[in-house]
């Protein structure tokens, strides 16, 4: 695999994660798949060498990398297994957020617990009628002296039922995006509940559920940020995120890769292997291709979402974009490669596949990647 121009650093760290999903993570995410098994053990395990909090400030507790080293991780843990380390990126992005926008109160509060994984994370933006129109949510926060009143629901959320955290946007005021604040909110507080577990194609290592809250009393220290901040911390946190969604369709795909490799050098028909027919090179040399440009975009965009440059949004919309249908492709023919034997339960590329339909979706929709993409080209 191509090392990009990787620092002995980086590298290291890729190492690392890479060691930890060959003994943690892949030999037991077929069975997570099958049983529906949160593996919350596996996550506090990766906690432990601080994928718990991968761009949390050193000063807060966190490794304080960037998001190249970020997406490494993310890349290397979605080779067990997409949804798993999909999971973890988003427990991340929550972390990042409270260590970003929290005061000190609510870092000692809740910084270190998540940080270990003794409290898992979620990230509440998505509802029924606000997917990526996040400026529309409606779940709202009514100020009731030093609390809030949080009355609504939200939808799709990732550890939904499971996790001890929600990161959570709602509607403090009407005044569009700028009337949307930052809370967290905690499991136990009464009023909060949960739909049931979604079932869902792929992801199935990790619980998805709708999140509601019926008259929950929050108070205003758990709010992130000033009051109609949220907005502008919710976008801040995507650009990190498409690119780790991105990072785990590489890391799927590059798994379904290399099964496909071995697998054609290994099957025989009409007495040699399909390895060696010209158009199963053909086809494993497009997929090695188009993979090898994506990473090179993804790290790229990673850099500069790192470095802070006027670019980074678009970046990474192109770099969530390709990755992720790039990411979909390879393992789609990867599957077809394996013929009849693809489709079944007994070898990975069934699974992943299934696990990296969504990542076109999440995060924002890869239509709306080009919309911003887009939006950016033709804009004075």
């Amino acid at each position: 695999m191509n090392q990009y121009d990787l620092t002995d650093d980086q590298r290291a760290i890729q190492d690392m994660a890479r060691r930890f999903t060959a003994d943690a993570i892949t030999p037991h995410a077929a069975e997570w798949d099958e049983k529906h098994l949160f593996p919350r053990e596996t996550v506090k395990a990766a906690a432990e060498l601080g994928f718990g909090g991968i761009y949390v400030s050193e000063a807060s507790g966190g490794i304080g990398l960037g998001r190249l080293e970020a997406a490494l991780i993310m890349e290397a843990m979605a080779y067990g297994c997409p949804s798993t380390s999909a999971f973890i990126s988003i427990h991340n992005m929550a972390a990042w957020m409270v260590d970003r926008y929290g005061d000190e109160g609510v870092k000692e509060k809740y910084l270190s617990p998540i940080l270990s994984a003794d409290l898992l994370a979620s990230y509440c933006l998505t509802e029924a009628g606000a997917g990526s129109d996040a400026a529309s949510l409606k779940t709202k926060a009514v100020r009731d002296g030093d609390h809030y009143i949080v009355t609504g629901s939200k939808q799709f959320i990732s550890g939904g039922g499971e996790n001890d955290l929600y990161v959570t946007m709602v509607r403090t005021s009407d005044d569009g995006a700028r009337g949307i604040s930052c809370l967290v909110i905690e499991k136990d507080m009464e009023g909060v509940s949960f739909g049931a577990q979604e079932r869902k194609l792929g992801w199935h290592s990790q619980p998805t559920a709708q999140v509601n809250f019926d008259g929950v009393r929050v108070p205003v220290s758990n709010r992130l940020g000033a009051e109609g901040e949220g907005f502008r911390i919710a976008m801040a946190g995507l650009d990190g995120g498409r690119l780790n969604i991105g990072a785990c369709s590489l890391g799927g795909a590059q798994r379904c890769l290399d099964e496909a490799v071995r697998y054609t050098k290994d099957r025989r028909q009409f007495g040699k292997a399909i390895a060696d027919f010209q158009n199963t090179q053909f086809t494993l040399a497009d997929m090695e291709t188009e993979l090898q440009a994506a990473r090179m975009l993804l790290y790229a965009a990673a850099v500069k979402v790192t470095e802070g440059t006027p670019d980074k949004t678009r970046f990474a919309a192109m770099a969530k974009r390709f990755a992720t249908d790039t990411g979909s492709a390879v393992a789609d023919r990867a599957l077809q490669l394996h013929g009849g034997y693809g489709y079944l339960m007994d070898y990975p590329v069934e699974r992943i596949w299934r696990d990296l339909r969504v990542h076109s979706i999440l995060e924002g929709t890869n239509q709306v990647m080009r919309m911003i993409i887009g939006r950016e080209m033709v804009r004075e």
